[in-house]
This record gives C-alpha cells, sequence and structure tokens, in this order.
C-alpha cells in the first residue's frame, strides 16, 4: 500500500514519473510452489486468470527464460488481498514466486538479480522482494529502503476492482507536485509519530478516482467517523484504509464500520520482508 503517492509529470514513454512511500501490511495471499513438469497455475479464488496473464505464472514463466533453466512448477494460489484493489496482492504474488523458485530450483541468485526480472513484471513488484518500507521514484521501480514505524490500520475494500491504466488516464497536470509530500511522510515516519504521519497522508489519483467511484468518498469518510486519525485510498483504489493510534483502536474502527457491501479488517505494518517462506518438507 502507498502512504503517499506522488505524480511529478508524464515522461516520454507515455508513463508517469512518481514518488511513493510503499508500506507493506498483514494482509496476504499464500502461494504454494511444487516440482512438476510444466508450468501451472491453480486458484479457487472466483475470477483469477489462471493463464499468464496472471503475474505469479507470468514470474515463473520469465524466470525460467532468464536463467535459461528447463524446469516447471505447479503454483496453488490462495488469495486473501482483493484483485485489483490498490494493495499490490498480484505484484506480491509474483515476488513469492520469485523467491520461492530461486530456492526450488537452486539458482541462488541475489536479490538484485530477482530485481532485474521483477521490473519485468511491475514497477511495485521489486518493493515485494524485500518488503518493509521502501521510498520510490521514477516509475516506481527505483527503491530505496528506509526506516518505518509500527502502525495499526484498518482497510476497507467495496468488493469490486479498480483499474491502475483508467486511475492514470484521469490524471491532469493540476494533480502534478514535486515529491515534498512523499519527504514529508518520509520524514514523520523516521519521527515515528503516528499524528505526524496521518496529516501527511497523500494520493495524487484519489482526486482523479473519487468522482468517478464515489463509494471511496463514503468509505473514507467512515473511517474518519469511526476515529481514524486519517485515511486515504491506497494505490488506484479502491481500498481505503485508515490510521489508528493502536490495533485494538484499529479493531473498534474495523466493528464501526463494517458494512455488508465492504471488507474490512484490522492489520499491523510489516517491518520484515512482505514474503514469509514456510518448507512443507524436505527438498
Amino acid at each position: 500500500m502507498n502512504l503517499a503517492l506522488e505524480v511529478l509529470g508524464r515522461r516520454a514513454d507515455g508513463y508517469h514519473e512518481i514518488v511513493t512511500v510503499m508500506q507493506g501490511v498483514e494482509l496476504s495471499d499464500r502461494v504454494v510452489l511444487e516440482d512438476v513438469a510444466s508450468l501451472e497455475l491453480r486458484t479457487t479464488a472466483p475470477g483469477v486468470p489462471t493463464d499468464a496473464s496472471n503475474l505469479a505464472l507470468r514470474a515463473a514463466v520469465i524466470l525460467r527464460e532468464a536463467a535459461g533453466v528447463d524446469r516447471g512448477v505447479r503454483i496453488t494460489l490462495d488469495k486473501r488481498i482483493p484483485v485489483a484493489a490498490g494493495l499490490g496482492g498480484g505484484s506480491a504474488d509474483a515476488a513469492a514466486v520469485l523467491l520461492g523458485l530461486n530456492r526450488l530450483w537452486g539458482l541462488r541468485w541475489p536479490i538484485a538479480r530477482l530485481t532485474e526480472v521483477a521490473v519485468r513484471l511491475g514497477m511495485d513488484v521489486p518493493f515485494f522482494l524485500r518488503g518493509g518500507v521502501g521510498f520510490a521514484t521514477g516509475r516506481g521501480e527505483t527503491l530505496d529502503r528506509m526506516r518505518g514505524m509500527a502502525l495499526a490500520l484498518v482497510l476497507v475494500n467495496p468488493r469490486y476492482a479498480s483499474s491502475t491504466a483508467e486511475a492514470y488516464g484521469r490524471l491532469t497536470p493540476a494533480v502534478y507536485t514535486d515529491g515534498t509530500r512523499a519527504r514529508a511522510m518520509a520524514a514523520a515516519l523516521r519521527a515515528k509519530r503516528v499524528e505526524r504521519v496521518a496529516r501527511n497522508l497523500y494520493n495524487a489519483l484519489e482526486a482523479a478516482v473519487v468522482p468517478v467511484q464515489p463509494e471511496i468518498g463514503r468509505m473514507k469518510a467512515a473511517l474518519l467517523a469511526a476515529g481514524a486519525l486519517g485515511a486515504l485510498m491506497s494505490g488506484s483504489g479502491p481500498t481505503v484504509f485508515g490510521i489508528a493510534r493502536s490495533l485494538d483502536h484499529a479493531r473498534q474502527i474495523r466493528r464501526r464500520v463494517s458494512h455488508a457491501s465492504w471488507e474490512c479488517w484490522a492489520v499491523r505494518t510489516l517491518a520484515g520482508p512482505a514474503v514469509r517462506r514456510r518448507n512443507s518438507g524436505p527438498r
């Protein structure tokens, strides 16, 4: 998710130059890798593609080509992160596949080399190879790790997907800024002041998306009314998050904003890796 997201302008290649502070959170999918002859992806989640349009399978395809190996894998994906929700779920899955196959296939590649593959999958995939807190520039691919702080959050999702391309397509030069807000967020995290973090939440995409997705504005208002210190749309939406004083406070807010058409979670931020490996047996 993004604690701050600024757009500096449109690049000659058609993409946008951004500055963003990215933060890992506890909400996660489960990715299981099994050594088989072919490349396969299985999932029970409705609406999730199982062909090469899925980032997890594409990660396996691209890594196999880059490594020049003739190996396969069966990927089983248990989704908990909503699809196209502005939370980077697909990118996290792709990062998990890269890290897992690096081990399963015995490649022994360092993170820097895996990052070269990750960039080909998406600009935020490199962040999930490490996790924690990152200060990203360029298209999001230039990443510096930074000190963060423990935060308790409430995530609210309206149970529908949102398009990143459409969100960026609605941007106008009026929203372009110079990176000051992202740097202010980085300073707030270093100071470890939750109120200061809440005051410096910013997302340039929010103003472009809310007019066509008013539910985002309603979720944000509900979080603030329930006691959140600050609230913001994450990424290109439609998920909105609120800052709480503690995990108990986050749970109280979650109960207050519970709504039949919304999914809500009380979570903590991650200081360590976004991908956590578990071995199911000897290799």
